[in-house]
């Protein structure tokens, strides 16, 4: 079985033709009655697909991501309903995943039936998740802000003293 080892507008260097390309679309090879695809390649646009082993991460992109926690919404394949039957859904026949990693898979996700329920606030949720480490960030900013201000007036020092609270919080400090 396998599982990609980049993903889509990804940089990488491609070996073979000795060039940096944007990987333009994932592309699974299937057999039928498996789960999980028997090989993945990768289309950059020079042509013909590409194995993993024909290209090379962008060690920049790489410490970006390392160092700014970037989360993303992938869609997953709603295996129990088709999208005919989903046509009320916000994306008919798929679900939210927030992917915390750099590979497509762990991070949040939501049971299908529960989804079915209220599409529209598990979409919600799905965007709150993926911009939790922006978010964060933004907090920490204001934070800063109001340990530095000194004539802030006080409505905006109890916002920032809640934005401390929630901040500490997030970070596994106050419970």
């Amino acid at each position: 079985m396998a599982k990609a080892s980049f993903h889509k507008n990804q940089r990488v260097y491609v070996k073979p033709v000795g060039t940096w390309a944007l990987i333009e679309r994932v592309v699974p090879h299937w057999a039928k009655g498996l789960d999980e695809p028997l090989r993945i390649f990768y289309d950059v646009g020079l042509g013909r697909e590409f194995a993993a082993e024909e290209l090379q991460f962008d060690n920049a992109q790489t410490e970006d991501v390392k160092g700014s926690d970037k989360w993303r919404i992938v869609r997953a394949h709603n295996r129990w309903q088709a999208p005919q039957e989903t046509t009320g859904h916000p994306f008919p026949g798929t679900y939210p995943v927030v992917v915390t990693g750099e590979a497509d898979w762990g991070g949040w996700r939501v049971p299908g039936s529960e989804y079915a329920l209220s599409p529209a606030r598990i979409e919600q949720q799905a965007r709150m998740v993926a911009s939790a480490p922006q978010m964060t960030a933004l907090l920490k900013e204001l934070v800063e802000f109001g340990k530095k201000s000194t004539e802030a007036p006080q409505v905006l020092r109890d916002s920032l003293k809640k934005a401390a609270d929630l901040l500490a919080y997030a970070e596994g400090g106050d419970n």
